[in-house]
């Protein structure tokens, strides 16, 4: 009998050993090595996995042959519009057909829900949906709640690659999307499912297959505890396109964000609201995360923001109480913590505060995590008016950065952030005065108040 080979592959990177070593010498991780059973088959016998025929359509496939970067003809590619606005506008358009584009999450986020309601509406389209994870009756259970019906959707339960190619040579159809990339298997490789061998030679025959057919494939991934996708870390070097899709299963906002895309801009994101009857897509966010807004109390105000190239007015929340037992707490959610001691320390040297004793706790509304540093403006706003109970006036916004010395410091786009609360109705708002320099504010319907210094902002707000 043939000797079992066995290699030791790296959890983290991919990469591989002979024998198990402690540190990673390739990603420099500790006691990542794992052992996996595998087998080397020969060249003939791997490429059978997905092997193209000698054409593509009607055009006679050809050895690739290097060429002149002059005489390289380009052509703008035709996206594929999948009726999602949300997604058309994270993928940079649509999906561009041969490509690889991967989405992650939590689990019970909605990324299943998501790519059957994406197969659902792909119109004329023939959609072949690979589920490694549910029975045919679940997915149609699902499919019954989202209450649309598709009748090029094909369902296909299976986890073999090799009965999945044999099913897309007989149905051919125009999108595959699997879930999951971790519960496949090829017969090529003898590790189990979910293994850094498996996903990854799982992962380059459906890269092979998208780019020589031109059909494009969504793959959905599993994620790790600590957020990142799981499998080795080569997965998303070899796909086109990484989405996240992040939130909090608790709440009703989804938010999908790109971490990599080779045909568009990775700064772009796509907001959803989770419902009964699936998601729905937000196309004017702020007026969601402002609906419940209460103008009567004190330590909320409202920050301008940008979630990649897409303005935001989000309310900021504090409550500032003294401190009941010897350590005052502080606390944020959705904001940076150690931004947040920052500010409250610039509050006491700058404005003169006294908030050594109070516990100061801080959210921002409708679950959304932002690193934008022109909310610190609204932060120390919010503080101060929960600090003296004092509420600020409903039709304010605020959108700059606090510096060190309680210094106001300049954003970018601040047109965008201005057009955003003048389309909400805001009739003020307060910038930093390096801001005013070059912009037209009078083409903007609300009244601009442009600060050098932060006890300027305070006074002008509570006197």
């Amino acid at each position: 009998m043939a000797k079992i080979k066995t290699l030791f592959f790296c959890q983290n990177c991919g990469a591989q050993s002979a024998k198990w070593i402690g540190r990673c010498p390739s990603c420099g991780e500790w006691n990542t090595y794992v052992e996996e059973v595998i087998e080397k088959a020969d060249t003939a016998t791997a490429n059978t996995a997905w092997k193209a025929s000698t054409t593509v359509g009607s055009t006679p496939t050809k050895a690739a042959k290097p060429k002149p970067l002059g005489e390289i003809l380009y052509e703008e590619e035709s996206r594929l519009d999948t009726h999602d606005g949300e997604l058309n506008r994270v993928l940079g358009g649509g999906l561009v057909p041969g490509s690889l584009v991967l989405i992650g999450g939590e689990p019970g986020i909605g990324k299943s829900t998501l790519m059957l309601q994406i197969a659902m509406h792909l119109g004329r389209l023939k959609v072949l949906y690979v589920s490694g994870e549910e029975s045919e009756q679940q997915i149609k259970m699902r499919a019954e709640r989202l209450g649309q019906q598709h009748a090029g959707l094909y369902i296909l339960t299976e986890t073999s690659t090799q009965n999945i190619f044999r099913q897309i040579d007989q149905l051919q159809p125009n999108v595959v999307i699997i879930d999951s990339i971790q519960t496949l298997h090829s017969s090529l490789v003898e590790s189990g499912a979910g293994s850094v061998s498996q996903v990854r030679e799982c992962t380059q025959e459906l890269l092979k297959y998208a780019k020589e057919t031109g059909v494009p494939v969504l793959l959905i991934g599993h994620i790790t505890k600590d957020g990142s996708i799981a499998g080795p870390k080569i997965l998303e070097h070899m796909v086109d396109t990484v989405l996240q899709f992040e939130g909090d299963r608790h709440l009703t906002y989804r938010i999908l964000r790109t971490i990599k895309n080779r045909f568009g801009s990775t700064s772009e994101l796509g907001i959803y609201e989770m419902q009964g009857s699936g998601l729905r897509q937000v196309s004017n966010p702020s007026e969601i995360l402002l609906s419940q807004r209460s103008e009567t109390l004190s330590g909320i105000a409202i920050g301008g923001t940008l979630e990649g190239n897409r303005p935001l007015l989000v309310e900021v929340q504090a409550l500032v109480t003294p401190a009941t037992y010897g350590t005052p707490q502080r606390s944020a959610t959705g904001f940076d913590a150690k931004r947040l001691q920052m500010l409250l320390a610039v509050l006491e040297k700058r404005s003169g505060l006294r908030l050594g004793q109070h516990d100061v706790f801080l959210n921002i509304a409708g679950g959304l995590r932002l690193d934008d540093p022109a909310l610190d403006l609204a932060v120390c706003a919010a503080v101060v008016s929960s600090l003296n109970d004092i509420p600020l006036a409903g039709e304010i916004c605020l959108a700059a950065e606090v510096g060190l010395s309680g210094e106001i410091r300049a954003v970018s786009r601040l047109d965008q952030r201005l057009s955003e609360a003048e389309k909400l109705g805001f009739a003020e708002m307060y910038i930093s005065q390096f801001n005013a320099r070059g912009l037209d504010l009078s083409r903007y319907g609300i009244r601009v108040h442009p600060s050098g210094r932060l006890d300027e902002v305070l006074s002008g707000l509570f006197g």
